[in-house]
């Protein structure tokens, strides 16, 4: 099974042009007034509407701590946090805001974890 999250935007193609150039996503499916980007198995679908979905938090995990860090580095202009071991989650990671103010996270869990498949 797969999914797609969609977000309304006022700003779509300044949003997507975010998503693909900073975070490194990639336009999956082109529709009318709807972009749809992928990255890795997370798939999410932005929408030209008259107002913006902004709440709740889009996390992007990684590999490795040093993947984190590299993202930080490229994001550090809208970071709100700098990278940090999360002793509860055990995860390694970092906060920022995307053009239209949506959290961001960046993460890398720090015990194994099971493969993801479709």
């Amino acid at each position: 099974m797969a999914g797609i999250v969609f977000f309304k935007t006022t700003m779509l193609q300044e949003i997507v042009e975010f998503y693909v150039s900073d975070v490194g996503m990639y336009v999956w499916l082109e529709q009318e007034d709807c972009i749809i980007l992928s990255h890795g198995n997370l798939l999410l679908g932005f929408c030209h509407r008259e107002s913006s979905d902004v709440e709740g938090l889009i996390t992007f995990f990684y590999p490795t701590r040093e993947d984190v860090d590299a993202m930080y580095e490229m994001l550090s202009y809208i970071a709100t946090s700098q990278p940090v071991e999360n002793e509860k989650y055990q995860i390694y990671q970092f906060f920022a805001q995307d053009p239209e103010g949506r959290i961001l996270e960046f993460q890398t869990f720090l015990h194994p974890i099971e493969p993801i498949g479709f």
